[in-house]
């Protein structure tokens, strides 16, 4: 995922970073060397320094798709549910979507975010499904498990960071759209049962913690 964007000033225009090359085939050019000073332009033009809360919220958007993406790569020839899987890979576009949208990005006739109350009741309608066929909880269970499921795991703790971090954006006057917090507030809650429902599937016992508390 790379939100760089190189300004036109003529048109007062951003654009992906592109080029055609000799055969009139339009291509992403990985470099422009424009950071190279420690600046960025966001999706919405404005010229920041890549230190930005903005471009730090993308930046860790784009660290916890890669992690699914790892997970992901976990599944390997295991006879996981296809619609399980599908649905994990239907995540990683959406986030695609919120990384643009909080580099700024607005498409055009949109007033709103491109989150639907749809995708939010996809997530809880999936959880509860996932839920149904795993066994009920009633001890704290420590992260880990199958690699699958320590990636997904992994995946839940970013998301929490991705949270904080936009509701602390929030807080100090910024704007995000508030489909946007609430899906990635459930969307924690989704990867915790994922992981469970992988080791579930893989016949994996989960480690329950165990406090030096209590007897």
């Amino acid at each position: 995922m790379n939100f760089a964007f190189q300004s036109n000033p003529s048109r007062k225009t951003f654009v992906c970073k592109e080029n055609l090359e000799k055969n009139g085939r339009r291509t992403l050019k990985i470099y422009t060397k424009f950071g190279d000073a420690g600046q960025t332009y966001l999706a919405s033009g404005i010229k920041v320094p890549k230190t930005d809360v903005r471009v730090d919220l993308y930046g860790t958007c784009d660290e916890l798709n890669s992690h699914l993406g790892l997970a992901l790569s976990f599944a390997g020839d295991s006879k996981f549910d296809p619609k399980f899987l599908e649905f994990l890979q239907s995540i990683q576009h959406l986030l695609f979507e919120i990384g643009s949208e909080l580099a700024g990005y607005i498409p055009k006739g949109h007033t709103g975010s491109v989150l639907l109350q749809s995708d939010i009741d996809s997530l809880e309608n999936e959880i509860d499904r996932l839920t149904s066929s795993l066994p009920e909880i009633r001890l704290f269970i420590l992260p880990g498990g199958s690699s699958f499921a320590s990636a997904l795991h992994i995946a839940r703790t970013v998301c929490r960071r991705l949270e904080r971090n936009l509701l602390h954006y929030v807080e100090t006057g910024g704007e995000i759209q508030k489909e946007v917090r609430i899906y990635l507030n459930r969307l924690s809650d989704y990867l915790f049962t994922a992981a469970r429902f992988v080791n579930h599937s893989l016949n994996q016992e989960e480690t329950t913690w165990k406090s030096r508390t209590k007897v």
